[in-house]
């Protein structure tokens, strides 16, 4: 009998002892994914933004957009990751963190269709040793090519710093993580600016064209009555 309980009771902590030391996937997990917990062993993470070799239609209102996401993350970010990060903006290319533009990922690096930024990371072990971030400065919608504006390049800035930070693509339509690029609505300052003119020249130029058509039509229908009584009239009486 004794020996029995006692049995029983190895059994039990057998068991306690194997859940202790088994990894639990929670939910949380499966929506929150990391590539690593803590991908840096340094703190300050230092960052290089590349200003010299930028593409064509680059916007100097983009420096802006990585200084707010670099702040969103060392606020807190989206709350899903183990540690605060700490940047220090360097001018050196050997820092932890390159940024660097490009006029299109599709045509530059052969990117997929709707990628509007890529972070490629060199690993040792469980720490990350480098993380290039590639930002795209416009893409194709349809045939035509629209430049980003200062609200999607900081959308796309905030999700590949999360990668480079240690996130994986999250499964949460709402967190910044999530894998969708299709908000490119919001067109760049400068460049709404230059065109403004043209739009506006535009814009009168085809309320004339329908105002002309409209007039058009109102004399062809009011010509078209009139012979219809001078035809039909005779006729009716």
């Amino acid at each position: 009998m004794i020996m029995a309980k006692l049995k029983a009771k190895i059994v039990v902590l057998l068991v306690l002892t194997f859940l202790a030391y088994t990894p639990v996937t929670t939910a949380t997990d499966e929506i929150y994914p990391k590539l690593l917990d803590m991908p840096w062993d340094h703190s300050p993470i230092t960052v290089y933004i590349e200003e010299e070799n930028i593409p064509p239609h680059y916007s100097p209102t983009y420096r802006a957009q990585i200084d707010a996401s670099l702040e969103y993350w060392e606020a807190g970010g989206n709350g899903h990751l183990n540690y605060v990060p700490q940047f220090q903006e360097v001018d050196r290319t050997d820092a932890d963190i390159t940024i660097v533009w490009v006029e299109n990922l599709e045509t530059v690096a052969g990117a997929p269709e709707g990628v509007a930024g890529y972070c490629i990371y060199q690993q040792n072990g469980d720490r990350y040793t480098h993380a290039s971030i590639i930002l795209e400065v416009g893409n194709y919608q349809g045939y035509s090519w629209q430049q980003y504006g200062d609200t999607n390049m900081q959308e796309v800035a905030k999700h590949e710093l999360g990668h480079a930070l240690g996130l994986a693509h999250s499964t949460d339509k709402r967190d910044i993580m999530y894998p969708t690029y299709e908000a490119r609505e919001n067109l760049n300052p400068l460049l709404l600016r230059s065109t403004l003119p043209y739009l506006i020249i535009a814009l009168v130029i085809g309320l004339a064209i329908l105002g002309y058509l409209g007039i058009g039509w109102r004399r062809s229908r009011c010509k078209r009555k009139e012979l219809e009584e001078e035809v039909f009239g005779e006729w009716k009486e």
